[in-house]
């Protein structure tokens, strides 16, 4: 009899997972639909010289989609090619980041302007594949959306064939059955107040500069998991192992009892800790008006407690 019971145990509960390693090879290119935006790039300098201030600035694109060393050439002032190729070790194995210049073989040249804005806004690839959930951009208003792609259009291509996505096993079971394009949260405004109120800064945090999306614990998938702004997933990079502080109003916060000035005073100052994945350079190129914005935001979140000692533990030297 024990020996029945034991046997019918194993094929109940061995059964299920047979059948999902089974299927898992047969999930890797699934397909999803999305509407196309009526997003079309424009020649105007105006929306043009937005764009740059965006991908170069609050929305940080230099910081995945460049391999080069984006903090000295932006010091002098050089052009930074965004063609793609980083790499993101990740427990799911490296995730590479693509070429974005309008290169027709190798980057963006030879998708639609319609076809980028679905990217960005709802996660679907041309091809229907999910993307992975690294961007932020999918409340982002038509206007800015079109800047971006009216700036990476006007820029000249770079001919760089990217290396394809290396899952191991844990990261091809999650692609399988976690990976979920997102789209927007409701309906997407067409264009923003561009102030230093804290709805605007909501809206960057949130929409463009993506502070939630490292400073929110989140899993293996992206899903947020944890407390919005009170302290993200660690980071192992280079150099060692960064903790994303709570920047919440509680008095455990890492920007606690800051004022406005200091902090537009430590964005100023760009990159101290050498190694660390918050794109420093990036943000020090933002506005007064945008830092305030996204400083009062900050103000307005519920306080959560939650003590992070440190913010980096270095990697031992063997």
């Amino acid at each position: 009899m024990i020996k029945k019971i034991l046997k019918w145990t194993a094929i109940i509960v061995l059964t299920p997972i047979a059948i999902i390693l089974l299927l898992t090879p047969f999930r890797q290119k699934l397909k999803y639909d999305a509407p196309f935006p009526d997003i079309k790039a424009s020649k105007d300098s105006a929306v043009i010289a937005h764009g740059k201030h965006l991908v170069f600035g609050p929305a940080h694109c230099m910081d995945c989609h460049s391999t080069a060393n984006n903090d000295s050439l932006l010091n002098l002032g050089q052009d930074i090619p965004l063609s793609g190729g980083v790499v993101f070790k990740l427990p799911v194995g490296d995730i590479y980041s693509k070429n974005i210049t309008p290169d027709e073989e190798t980057g963006i040249g030879k998708y639609s302007d319609e076809a980028i804005a679905r990217i960005l806004r709802y996660g679907v690839h041309a091809d229907g594949r999910a993307v992975y959930e690294f961007m932020s951009f999918h409340d982002a208003s038509d206007e800015d959306l079109t800047a971006i792609i009216s700036y990476l259009r006007s820029r000249p291509p770079v001919k760089n064939e990217v290396p394809k996505h290396n899952l191991n096993f844990m990261g091809n079971l999650i692609q399988a059955y976690m990976i979920k394009p997102n789209g927007p949260h409701g309906e997407v405004p067409k264009s923003v107040v561009r102030d230093s109120s804290a709805e605007y800064g909501k809206y960057l945090a949130h929409n463009i500069a993506n502070c939630n999306g490292c400073h929110t614990a989140r899993d293996l998938a992206g899903n947020f998991i944890g407390e919005s702004f009170a302290g993200g997933t660690p980071m192992e990079e280079r150099l060692g192992t960064f903790f994303p502080p709570n920047i919440t109003p509680d008095s455990s916060s890492r920007i606690f009892n800051w004022s406005e000035e200091n902090f537009i005073a430590r964005f100023r100052l760009g990159r101290i800790v050498e190694g660390s994945p918050m794109p420093w350079s990036a943000y020090k190129g933002m506005s007064d008006t945008e830092l305030k914005a996204v400083y009062n935001y900050l103000q307005t979140l519920k306080p959560v407690r939650n003590v992070i000692a440190s913010t980096f533990t270095p990697k031992e030297v063997k």
